[in-house]
């Protein structure tokens, strides 16, 4: 599904549309920068030689159905005065992909962030300039965004295995809904003990002000640990070892895995840090 999202560049809204892990940027848009005038600023650009040679390499670079037949056509022709040629005749003609032209609510003409950039060059340098490092405002945004959404599935991975042990070795049949809560809430907190070395109601009572609680104050590699101490208490309590033992384990356990994620790459990058 595609996902449109506006940056400002120097006052100007400029659509950004992301369809398959690809950015295509609003041509439209930044032509507007110019005149409103947008397909005519559009069509001088497409005529000349230079816009469609960078079009054709583009297109031989990285679409295995491009034809280049056609393209060749429109290479000799450009420059001379009866030549016109349109995004939409272009992607037609060609079966290129570096172009689309879209209508309704987001419509006009929108290219790759490759070709998109070097339209702005042509426009504006300066403007250009501005475009490439809101863009990347944009994606550094998206980056963070993306290690707050993995944060939250984090904290959901293995919870089922971990209460369904619970539930299946450690509490006893007839008891009370208070009393069940009471056990999921001491195992809870032996995770806690184990990982950040306090209680869930230890951490409030030490942050009065914050909402929410210890785990959805927990950075990325703390969750990834998580998930596994419970994966290994589940185990463990399948095993019947007593709670102080599997604290001991869990903990020694919490030290060194913390240890290898907070030194791996890939967790820096969820994190927004590298």
């Amino acid at each position: 599904m595609a996902k449109n999202r506006k940056i400002e560049v120097q006052g100007a809204e400029i659509t950004v549309v992301s369809n398959q892990e690809q950015d295509f940027i609003s041509l439209t848009d930044i032509a507007r920068y110019k005149t409103d005038d947008t397909s005519a600023v559009i069509g001088n650009w497409m005529r000349n030689r230079n816009t469609i040679e960078f079009l054709g390499i583009w297109e031989s670079l990285y679409n295995p159905n491009f034809k280049p037949l056609e393209f060749e056509g429109f290479r000799k022709q450009a420059g001379l005065n009866a030549f016109t040629l349109s995004p939409q005749k272009w992607v037609i003609t060609t079966n290129a992909i570096v172009l689309t032209v879209k209508s309704g609510r987001y419509g006009g003409t929108y290219a790759h962030k490759d070709i998109a950039f070097k339209f702005a060059s042509w426009i504006s340098v300066e403007f250009e300039l501005y475009i490439v490092k809101e863009f990347q405002r944009l994606k550094e945004e998206e980056q963070k965004q993306l290690g707050w959404s993995a944060k939250r599935e984090l904290a959901k991975i293995n919870y089922r295995i971990h209460t369904d042990a619970i539930r299946t070795n450690l509490i006893p049949p007839e008891l009370s809904p208070q009393q069940i809560n009471f056990i999921y809430a001491s195992e809870a907190d032996l995770l806690n003990m184990a990982l950040f070395g306090k209680t869930a109601k230890q951490w409030r009572d030490e942050n009065p002000d914050h909402k929410g609680n210890i785990r959805e104050k927990a950075n990325v590699s703390q969750l990834v640990c998580l998930a596994n101490l419970e994966t290994l208490n589940a185990h463990f309590i399948h095993q019947g070892l007593p709670q102080p033992e599997r604290l001991k384990i869990l903990n020694q356990t919490a030290i060194h895995q913390m240890k290898i994620l907070l030194a791996d790459r890939n967790i820096k990058q969820l994190e927004g840090n590298d």
